[in-house]
């Protein structure tokens, strides 16, 4: 199964990386399966210091600005384990290393094993608005190649359930991302001009 969440890695310089990310996961979560782009910070930072960590969270307003690259770190702290740093506000999270890795096709996959796993906070639980702008933030990374009617489609239905189903953070998460697929769209525009 996938597991939506977001890792934080570690660059060669020092700078952390926040990204979401959908691993493959078993239910144990004792190894799991990352796969990046070739060109994502995310794999670039592995690729030079094999460890990082991954965080559940039902923050996604994080979730939402780091898709679309617009996060700074929040508060984080040392992980235990691993040369790595931890969210803060996530509900539980786990530290890795990388055990091997396989460039060959168009997404890397890199399997890692857990080193470390805590625990801060409750998860807050299902809510149809968290998921919708999961699935909207997916389809924000895909602004850039998906057809605009089809992702229209796909954020209309979405909002009604977030305005229906959704708090303050959920509805700022949402503007946050239909914001970047009409800056992307109008960018798209322009070039094919």
């Amino acid at each position: 199964m996938i597991l939506e969440g977001i890792v934080t890695t570690v660059s060669p310089a020092g700078d952390v990386n926040v990204a979401p990310m959908g691993p493959r996961v078993d239910a144990d979560l004792r190894r799991f399966l990352l796969r990046p782009f070739p060109t994502s910070r995310t794999y670039q930072n592995l690729k030079a210091h094999g460890e990082g960590v991954l965080h559940v969270t039902d923050d996604v307003l994080l979730l939402a600005r780091a898709a679309i690259g617009l996060v700074e770190p929040p508060p984080l702290f040392p992980a235990s384990k691993v040369r790595g740093f931890v969210l803060q506000d996530a509900c539980r999270y786990y530290e890795f290393r990388v055990v091997s890795t396989d460039e060959k096709e168009e997404r890397v996959r890199i399997e890692a094993e857990v080193v470390h796993a805590g625990r801060l906070r409750d998860f807050f639980g299902f809510n149809r608005a968290k998921h919708a702008v999961v699935e909207a933030a997916i389809l924000a990374t895909r602004a850039d190649f998906l057809p605009p009617d089809e992702i229209d489609s796909e954020y209309h239905k979405l909002r009604v359930i977030v305005d229906k189903t959704g708090g303050d953070q959920e509805r700022e998460a949402f503007a946050v991302l239909r914001d970047h697929v009409e800056r992307v769209r109008r960018r798209r525009g322009e070039e094919g001009r």
